[in-house]
């Protein structure tokens, strides 16, 4: 079945924050992403100069430029980095992990991605590139790690032992440079509700639903024209749109919120969350397995200037509850 953004996280009701609950709930920590009590909304002083200075390096851990024009034309590409998507989205979901560790993976994934290109097309080697960048994420951000059998648990369809992923972590972090901490739409979303509702009515409302737009965007490759900062007004917007009493929200008074925001790309980024939302209404279609071959001990696989040698194993149907060990 098609992974719902209900599916991502725990869904908030708009009725009942508005009846007693509003204003008492949790939010994204503005550094690391973390949930945390929203009450009375209290910032430091810096806040604002502080988000400023991340916008001003909010591009350095960016693609490279020609990584989008790949992946629009050709379809091998297009297709692994949904499937890569989807499987980190399904992983989230079910070991209720953060959103912003699923943004990290992703972007791990997209800037390994945009530097070495798989020689075959082996639906199999993105998972696994998928399962490694999902591990590097939920290391930074997890106070709770499930070991690395764990984390493939009903979630893929093939299952790969920890030193093949480990030495797919190496070459990972080799490739990215061990750049793994940097500024993600999850760094602004906290402080952006506040600017949208400083009553912190809709507070929680805001920042769950924000996520959840956020999360539903990495499918499209379009997001990756599109800053962090640039995102997370965005996506505040579209759901303070779903608000009467925020219904003024838009761009234009969203560039105040922060130094250093610009109205052309707020409203760039809104569009392609409007448009995606508005796809979204259509059920989304899973990614189809390109392959059904069983992939066997020794089989090797390779990346443009990158080789490694998994040992993995298909899952078999009646052995669907087996631990790789």
């Amino acid at each position: 079945m098609p992974l719902g953004l209900q599916d991502l996280l725990c869904s908030e009701d708009l009725e009942s924050l508005e009846h007693g609950q509003s204003g008492v709930g949790s939010g994204f920590d503005s550094d690391s992403g973390s949930i945390r009590n929203l009450t009375n909304f209290s910032f430091p002083d810096d806040a604002q100069e502080v988000l400023a200075r991340f916008i001003e390096t909010e591009s350095d851990n960016s693609t490279r430029s020609d990584y989008q024009s790949r992946l629009r034309s050709y379809s091998f590409d297009s297709f692994a980095r949904a499937y890569s998507v989807s499987w980190i989205l399904k992983a989230l979901a079910h070991h209720h992990f953060l959103p912003v560790t699923a943004y990290l993976a992703v972007n791990y994934m997209d800037r390994f991605f945009a530097l070495h290109q798989i020689l075959e097309e082996k639906d199999w080697a993105m998972q696994l590139l998928a399962v490694t960048c999902l591990s590097l994420a939920m290391k930074m951000e997890e106070t709770l790690i499930p070991s690395l059998v764990d984390l493939q648990a009903d979630c893929s369809e093939f299952v790969f032992e920890p030193k093949t992923i480990r030495r797919l972590e190496l070459l990972v972090l080799a490739s990215l440079d061990w750049r793994l901490r940097f500024v993600t739409p999850f760094s602004f979303i906290e402080y952006f509700a506040y600017k949208a509702d400083p009553s912190g009515k809709y507070a929680r409302y805001l920042v769950s639903r924000a996520a959840k737009i956020i999360l539903s965007a990495l499918h499209d490759i379009n997001i990756l024209d599109h800053r962090a900062s640039s995102l997370a007004a965005a996506a505040i917007i579209c759901a303070s749109d779903e608000i009467q009493d925020l219904a003024f929200t838009n761009p234009d008074t969203a560039v105040a919120w922060c130094s250093g925001l610009t109205q052309d790309k707020i409203g760039s980024s809104y569009q392609l969350m409007k448009h995606l939302a508005i796809n979204n209404n259509v059920e989304r279609k899973q990614p189809v397995i390109l392959s059904q071959q069983r992939v066997m001990p020794g089989v090797r696989f390779e990346f443009a200037s990158l080789s490694s040698l998994p040992t993995t194993r298909k899952r078999k149907r009646e052995e669907r509850d087996t631990m790789v060990t």
